[in-house]
């Protein structure tokens, strides 16, 4: 295999003041503060459950923890900015109190609520809809200074599954993220990761395609984010429930791996570190 791998590209990200090495992949956790996110024991319902949650992923080896506290699943029930941000704000407050040291990810599309989160202690914001669904989250990302995550997205979680048509689905991904790079950077935006967006207004073919093209987006020479975690690609491919989804979880990380990925997204940290530490040995 050529030498060219992930473990010879050289990424860093700055989460305010601590610079991240991602010249080795690693790990997000998923940690949900909703009530209707489409895997139930990613969901935390206090902030005691969130805490314990939190400690858990730690010590399984996640790097980054992302908090979502709107729910992103095809046909989820909107709810208003207020109500995100009180839901969201004393759960990152908390984490980052008891566990100084965790990477604090806010999930959210909305300006306002990025800004709230990373007030009260997150370190990155992770858009799903790369500013197409807030105007200012750009603006507010350059004033902010912190890593932002921008996903691919076809409209909003609620009509996104609604006959998702693409002429070339990698190509379009490719030229959506090269026009939001552009922007970006004009405004002053240092650090940027790419998620293509599985799942996201896209068909099973959809998903498999990009996926067998991933390595297109380390054209831009940015970390890549890759979140397939028990997603309908693999229940709807083997016919499965979302709780039997972890071994197909593993084999699509370990295809992302060899692609290009940087990073995992994950609900499951110990088997994902662990794909992570496999991977490698293929090329140290």
């Amino acid at each position: 295999m050529a030498k060219d791998t992930f473990l010879n590209r050289k990424h860093t990200l700055n989460c305010k003041g601590k610079l991240v090495d991602l010249s080795e992949p690693t790990v997000m956790a998923i940690l949900n503060v909703t009530p209707d996110s489409f895997y139930g024991a990613s969901r935390a319902q206090s902030i005691e459950q969130a805490l314990h949650k939190v400690e858990s992923f730690l010590k399984e080896g996640a790097k980054f923890i992302d908090i979502g506290a709107y729910s992103s699943r095809p046909g989820a029930v909107d709810v208003s900015e207020t109500e995100e941000i009180e839901r969201l704000v004393p759960v990152v407050s908390a984490i980052g109190k008891a566990f100084p040291e965790a990477l604090i990810s806010v999930d959210t599309f909305r300006a306002k609520v990025a800004e709230e989160g990373i007030n009260a202690g997150a370190h990155l914001i992770n858009d799903i809809a790369a500013g197409n669904l807030d105007e200012t989250m750009f603006d507010t990302v350059a004033k902010l200074q912190v890593p932002y995550i921008m996903m691919h997205m076809q409209g909003t979680p609620q009509t996104m599954q609604q006959n998702p048509t693409y002429d070339n689905i990698s190509k379009e991904v490719f030229a959506y993220f090269s026009e939001k790079i552009k922007i970006l950077k004009n405004l002053g935006v240092k650090d940027i990761v790419l998620d293509p967006g599985f799942g996201f207004a896209k068909t099973l073919d959809h998903n498999y395609q990009l996926l067998k093209d991933l390595q297109l987006l380390r054209f831009f020479e940015l970390p890549i984010l890759v979140g397939v975690s028990r997603k309908s690609m693999i229940t709807k491919a083997l016919h499965i429930k979302t709780e039997e989804a972890l071994n197909g979880t593993t084999v699509l990380n370990t295809a992302a791996l060899l692609k290009g990925a940087n990073i995992l997204r994950v609900h499951d940290v110990k088997e994902a570190v662990e794909c992570v530490k496999l991977v490698s040995r293929l090329f140290s």
